[in-house]
């Protein structure tokens, strides 16, 4: 089977492709308001409906909260599953809008042409230029160029309570060589690329408590153990000098990036400057010697997300506090072990604690990091077909955060997720005025018709 007449259907069917897409998004799928359960099946109606005019075998299928869509199409080959999810976020503030958020329209900006609407990005445009790649293929040659599994959720927006039960309870049919996986950016909104590495996340809670209750800081001060003076050295010593973290073995399973791809994010470009002045930031932090990427994409943290204790309100109250409280995150990366960092972070609190005061941790729950083979034929073939596409060399990048359906594939399915999604940083997901780049949607389509050709070979 032959590329360009793909291409060339694309080109002459943007405008009917188009329309189907503002159908889609005018279905209001808010997943995480109970009031909109209609909207969410009839927009996996939609897709079921689409699916199968392509030739799909596709279905519903019920769970406890919103249905899945699956479908299967294609034979011989690779054996491609594609993820991605039809719900959106919900719209509010709602006067923020400049227009009815389920009325989409194309609109002229001074950065082009755009899809303005909710789920234009996030996830509905992202996962219609799969749908349509797929069309182009069954238009113009009869058939798809390989086995291809296509797997739609209704919950990413309201956590995907039901995605890990049914993901296990439909294993064997949902395990193919490769995901592929359209909820992701260019980097910097101009370079195509496929996330490669995704850091986890360990969440801790440490509560302390010292007196039995609240003190006059005149009468017990002084000489009664303050909590958050306890807390505050805790805090201080999870970080030495040099911005590295002291919790014990911490490094242990941390690796060295490859010197091919610090090669390639050293290409992009990466204006550290511009990125923290873009919020009021002037200077970066964190561990030395180490570049700016590495740092946000595979390099692990700690993070202090807040600390209480004491009196905050209005006015003074000189208040010596029973208890001192903190929520600390720690990016993860590499082999990192989420259990193996909660002990070294509870022992490295209980090292800390004076006579007199002790420690709770409600929560200490996490995941490891994804990271996917970069050295595997797919995925250069991948890279290299992005490239063609947008004129300008593809890079395999990381992610500072996590996307939880990757790790989700390689622990329950046992494969590898190649991330390659078209969105750019200022496409207002999950706020007001959400966006779709026209050239994204574009180009978007022709992307994944030239990366199912690369891998179907």
């Amino acid at each position: 089977m032959t590329l360009a007449p793909v291409l060339a259907r694309l080109d002459a069917d943007l405008d009917a492709a188009l329309d189907r897409l503002m159908a889609l998004l005018r279905i209001p799928s808010i997943s995480t308001d109970p009031v909109y359960q209609p909207e969410c099946d009839a927009a996996a109606d939609w897709l079921v409906n689409d699916l199968a005019s392509i030739g799909f075998a596709a279905e519903k299928r019920p769970t406890p909260g919103h249905p899945m869509v699956v479908a299967h199409g294609g034979e011989g080959g690779p054996h491609l599953l594609f993820y991605g999810h039809y719900d959106v976020q919900p719209v509010d503030p709602l006067e923020l809008w400049d227009a009815d958020p389920f009325a989409p329209a194309i609109e002229d900006t001074p950065k082009g042409k755009v899809i303005r609407g909710r789920g234009t990005s996030d996830d509905k445009g992202q996962l219609m230029t799969f749908v349509e790649a797929m069309r182009a293929w069954v238009a113009e040659h009869g058939a798809l160029p390989c086995r291809i599994t296509i797997f739609l959720e209704g919950e990413e927006e309201s956590g995907s309570p039901s995605l890990v039960p049914f993901m296990k309870e439909n294993a064997d049919e949902l395990t193919a060589d490769l995901a592929m996986i359209c909820d992701t950016t260019m980097f910097d909104g101009r370079v195509p690329a496929i996330t490669t590495q995704l850091r986890g996340l360990l969440a801790e809670e440490v509560i302390l408590t010292g007196p039995s209750r609240d003190l006059h800081s005149g009468m017990y001060g002084g000489l009664a153990v303050n909590p958050i003076h306890v807390l505050g050295r805790i805090v201080a010593d999870l970080h030495d000098e040099t911005g590295r973290i002291t919790l014990a073995g911490f490094y242990d399973d941390v690796p060295e990036l490859p010197e091919a791809i610090r090669a390639q994010w050293d290409a992009l470009g990466f204006d550290p400057a511009r990125f923290l002045g873009e919020v009021g930031l002037s200077a970066p932090a964190g561990e030395q010697g180490r570049s700016p990427l590495e740092k946000l994409w595979s390099r692990p943290t700690a993070e202090v997300n807040g600390i209480w204790g004491g009196y905050t309100g209005a006015g003074f109250k000189t208040v010596l506090p029973s208890k001192a409280a903190a929520k600390i995150s720690f990016r993860l990366v590499g082999e990192q072990d989420p259990e193996k960092i909660h002990a070294a972070f509870v022992k490295h609190v209980e090292d800390r604690l004076p006579a007199g005061v002790t420690a709770e941790f409600p929560s200490g729950h996490g995941a490891g990091a994804s990271r996917m083979p970069t050295g595997a034929p797919a995925f250069e073939a991948a890279r290299q077909a992005l490239s063609e596409e947008w004129g300008m060399e593809a890079a395999f990048i990381g992610s500072g955060g996590s996307i939880p359906i990757a790790g989700h594939f390689q622990e329950i399915l046992g494969m590898d997720s190649m991330l390659i999604g078209f969105g750019r940083d200022d496409d207002q997901i999950h706020s007001p005025n959400e966006k779709y780049n026209l050239e994204s949607f574009h180009k978007g389509m022709r992307s994944w018709a030239r990366i199912l050709a690369a891998l179907a070979e």
